[in-house]
């Protein structure tokens, strides 16, 4: 199934992504461009190194019987591995494992490495050179170790130990060299704290992911309040013309856009505004137009009926099958022009129709009452104390017409239902159900427009002109509601006429 977001939704979900995109590109250009280890190094901070400090204290304070013990509690209070480590590599407490070369390189605090064999550089001893007078303690190394005596009087104190942060072996693991000595009795090396981890977190000690979500979501959120006025605005004036544009599709040319922005939608919103009053202009012109020219007509069918009649009277056998072909023209031709009248009346008076509570059921009766022939052919399916917001006049004309549709093509067919029901979104639906031939589907979509006729439907014979559910139309419209067509599932056309309900007006 096809997931279909609004655009408010898209642009987010767009701007989420390109935040993603932007943070791994600058990620990938940080470890390709730049050495992960300083990087990572910087990562991990001074917590890692205060809880490697209080280890430090811990085991200095301790006999070294007891160094495996509070390494093991190190290591199960931070899920990573704690080990001691000389400067030549070997491991002296903590669980057994092999140094790489490049950490074994970062433990003697010169940056050298310190492994058997490895004679000093050229041109120095191992022990490097001897200062004047330094003070310091006596670790009591041997000869030429830089932390034990020489045969100097005084030492020197023993340098400084920087924290490191590399990444080696294989598999791959996380090595943290902590800043400090310990020292190994009898005092003859000096130690390091070593902290290993299958992962770059380390547990969350080297690295907290939770402060990075934090931050990365604090950044989402900031853009999206940023973004959220400009995208909403945005939106808004494009979802205000959608319904402005289905509005004026409907016929409502009184539907206007806000057109205050100043920008290309503010522009579009003032066309829209303009092209709607042309419109109503153009479709007013042409319904006046229409019901002038019906009304003049009016008179001159009338004096033809009139002349007709004073034919008949004076016409033989032969020549009153010729007038009763010409009347029954003529009387074509004024049912085409009432209801030009009607239809021209309807869409000209839509706009000022001054909406009142209408009882549905009484307004059934009486239309059932002039348009049913009295065969019983109509079912009522009407709840009494339903009523609706509308103009009696129009409803009435509405409904009528709706009801001789039904008889004119399908009268025969079967009983013709007429129903009405009231829904929970304050709607009253008014229906007008016959058991005919139905309309083709591809026609529904187009019955209501003027002068339209199905073919299947609308043919001379049965008296159709193409105007009947365009009056309609345009008398439920004018009451504020719509029309609705369908071809029922088993056989037959349903028309419904879709109204405001009075009690759910009045509550609201």
């Amino acid at each position: 199934m096809t997931v279909r977001l609004p655009l408010f939704g898209r642009i987010l979900v767009r701007l989420a992504l390109n935040l993603v995109l932007l943070a791994a590109v600058v990620g990938i250009v940080l470890l390709t461009e730049f050495r992960i280890e300083p990087l990572l190094m910087g990562l991990v901070g001074e917590r890692t190194q205060r809880a490697a400090d209080v280890l430090i204290a811990e085991l200095k304070d301790r006999p070294q019987r007891e160094w495996p013990a509070s390494l093991a509690r190190f290591t199960a209070a931070y899920s990573i591995t704690a080990i001691l480590v000389r400067d030549d590599g070997q491991v002296t407490a903590g669980p057994a494992m092999t140094v790489p070369d490049s950490v074994i390189a970062r433990l003697h605090p010169s940056g050298g490495s310190s492994r058997p064999g490895d004679g000093p550089p050229r041109g120095e001893s191992r022990r490097g050179p001897r200062p004047e007078r330094a003070e310091g303690p006596d670790f009591g190394g041997p000869p030429g170790d830089p932390f034990g005596p020489g045969p100097e009087e005084f030492r020197r104190p023993p340098p400084q130990a920087p924290r490191a942060f590399l990444r080696d072996g294989k598999p791959v693991q996380y090595w943290l060299i902590a800043g400090g000595f310990i020292q190994e009795p009898p005092g003859r090396r000096p130690l390091r704290l070593v902290l290993v981890s299958d992962t770059w977190s380390g547990g969350g000690l080297f690295f907290d992911v939770r402060p990075w979500i934090w931050a990365g979501s604090a950044v989402l959120l900031l853009s999206a309040l940023w973004w959220l006025p400009f995208v909403g605005g945005i939106t808004r004036s494009i979802s205000q013309m959608s319904r402005v544009t289905e509005r004026i599709a409907e016929g409502q040319f009184d539907a206007a856009v806000t057109d205050d922005r100043g920008d290309e939608l503010g522009r579009l919103g003032g066309a829209i505004n303009r092209m709607a009053s042309r419109l109503e202009g153009y479709v007013s012109g042409q319904k006046r137009f229409l019901g002038d020219i019906a009304h003049e007509l009016c008179s001159p069918l009338a004096r033809m009926e009139m002349a007709l009649g004073v034919l008949e009277q004076r016409a033989d056998e032969r020549q009153r099958d010729y007038v009763n072909d010409v009347r029954e023209e003529v009387r074509h031709m004024s049912g085409l022009v009432n209801e030009l009248l009607q239809f021209s009346k309807a869409g000209l008076k839509g706009r000022d129709v001054q909406l009142e509570v209408v009882p549905v059921d009484r307004l059934v009766e009486t239309v059932v009452a002039r348009e049913s022939p009295g065969d019983g052919t109509v079912q009522l399916e009407v709840p009494s104390g339903l009523e609706v917001l509308g103009e009696p006049e129009l409803l009435a004309r509405a409904l009528g017409n709706l009801l001789r549709n039904a008889f004119r093509h399908a009268g025969q067919a079967g009983p013709i239902t007429l129903g009405a029901v009231a829904g929970a979104d304050g709607e009253v639906r008014l229906t007008v159900a016959d058991s005919g031939p139905g309309v083709p589907p591809e026609s529904l979509s187009r019955l209501g427009e003027p002068f339209f006729r199905p073919d299947l439907a609308r043919s001379r014979e049965t008296g159709g002109t193409g105007l009947g559910l365009a009056i309609v139309k345009t008398c439920v419209e004018a009451c504020r509601g719509r029309m609705e067509l369908r071809n029922r599932p088993e056989r037959g056309l349903a028309a419904t006429l879709v109204l405001k309900s009075a009690a759910h007006s009045a509550r609201s």
